[in-house]
């Protein structure tokens, strides 16, 4: 069956085998990883089965799987929905033994009972594939592709790297959006070009970059995807820390057997080497203490730090000298990002929401200024502060009347 379905694909529509050639089972679509820049053949189950495909037992009722990566919608299962989001609606699909075709956009169930062909979509309409960005990276950098892209290097995009990030931290506060999705894909575009860059210098490519992350993270978790007990996010993150310190050991040897060999010795790679200098500070600091922790430097308990609180502070107020003062400074916004961590708070983060609410409220106060034609200037800080107050009932006021429309 299968041989006659090839036979007629490659006589109707062109088939060329030497590019590949993909085969599904239409109940399997919503699980299948399929790539839309390869030819497609879509065979019922029923069909292969006939044809003795024995893989065609996972098509069986309540065990069709829905592929990671592809299970964010309701319709993640349904075969029609899974190619309406990797086509072009326009995108035609063969139907074998009939002299027409359709279209994706006009699929319907039944059309799927028979055999159905799908040729390869060119790889800048591919766009739900995974392999498009990396394709049109690369197509931006040929002689004949984009000016501005042809230019860029890692370093001319480092900046562009941090503010996508920014972009996407600040989509993170409203949660699953496709805000976020779109800031996510800006962020995924300047890893596909560093990837780009370097496959460019011949050092690695994409490839290499799934292959370092999944296998970094397979060996890191041993406790799913090996033998090793881990019950606590706690647990997990001692683990965590053992492995991490056993890689750099490994390391370490490597770098003295290279000596040995001659080659010049590469300084060996501590706890907080992976903690980058250009992270926010508050963000830096919690990392680090965190990576500290999990290796053993830790308070017994929270009350301790505390304690360093108010002994940091004394230490503040009795610095003598500017130099002193920005030291002691340092070190109370060190130990405060401490007791965050222990909260099991995102300094980062509540530094931003303190801003952000510092920010309106002081709009609030622009504002009510402005309704009684005074200057803030002209105001003392008694009523500034009255003003502040003032600001803090209608937030909350306002927050209430919210919940409450919510809560309807």
């Amino acid at each position: 069956m299968l041989d006659a379905l090839v036979a007629e694909a490659r006589l109707r529509w062109g088939l060329d085998l030497a590019a590949g050639l993909q085969v599904v089972a239409a109940e399997l679509l919503g699980g299948t990883p399929l790539e839309p820049s390869r030819p497609v053949l879509i065979v019922p189950a029923a069909v292969l089965r006939r044809d003795g495909n024995e893989l065609c037992e996972a098509a069986e009722p309540g065990r069709i799987p829905i592929l990671p990566g592809r299970h964010g919608h309701p319709d993640s299962g349904d075969p029609i929905a899974v190619l309406q989001r990797l086509y072009p609606a326009d995108h035609p699909v063969g139907l074998f033994g009939a002299a027409e075709g359709a279209m994706i956009g006009a699929l319907t169930a039944d059309l799927l009972a028979a055999p159905l062909y799908l040729a390869s979509v060119s790889p800048e309409l591919a766009v739900a594939s995974p392999w498009a960005m990396p394709w049109i990276s690369s197509r931006l950098r040929l002689p004949d592709g984009c000016p501005w892209d042809r230019e860029q290097t890692h370093e001319s995009l480092r900046n562009h790297l941090l503010e996508e990030a920014y972009e996407v931290y600040d989509a993170l506060a409203a949660g699953a959006t496709q805000s976020l999705a779109e800031e996510l894909g800006d962020l995924l575009l300047q890893v596909v070009l560093h990837a780009q860059l370097a496959a460019e210098a011949g050092v690695f490519d994409l490839t290499d970059v799934h292959a370092a992350i999944a296998s970094k993270i397979v060996r890191r978790h041993p406790h799913v995807f090996g033998d090793a007990e881990a019950r606590t996010s706690s647990d997990v993150n001692r683990q965590w820390e053992r492995i991490k310190a056993d890689e750099r050991a490994g390391r370490q040897g490597d770098t003295v057997a290279s000596a040995e060999l001659g080659a010049p010795p590469k300084p060996a790679r501590g706890a907080l080497d992976g903690v980058s200098r250009i992270l926010p500070a508050l963000a830096a600091s919690q990392e680090m203490q965190e990576r500290a922790a999990n290796i053993g430097y830790e308070w017994p308990d929270i009350e301790g730090v505390l304690d360093k609180v108010h002994e940091e502070l004394a230490e503040l107020r009795a610095a003598a000298t500017p130099v002193e003062q920005a030291e002691e400074y340092g070190d109370l916004l060190f130990v405060l990002v401490n007791v965050a961590r222990w909260q099991g708070i995102e300094a980062e983060a509540a530094l931003r929401a303190a801003n952000d609410k510092f920010r309106r409220r002081f709009a609030s106060v622009e504002r009510q200024a402005a309704e009684r034609r005074v200057a803030l200037r002209d105001l003392s800080f008694e009523q500034l502060d009255e003003l502040w107050d003032a600001a803090k009932i209608e937030e909350k006021a306002a927050i209430a009347a919210a919940a409450k429309e919510t809560a309807r």
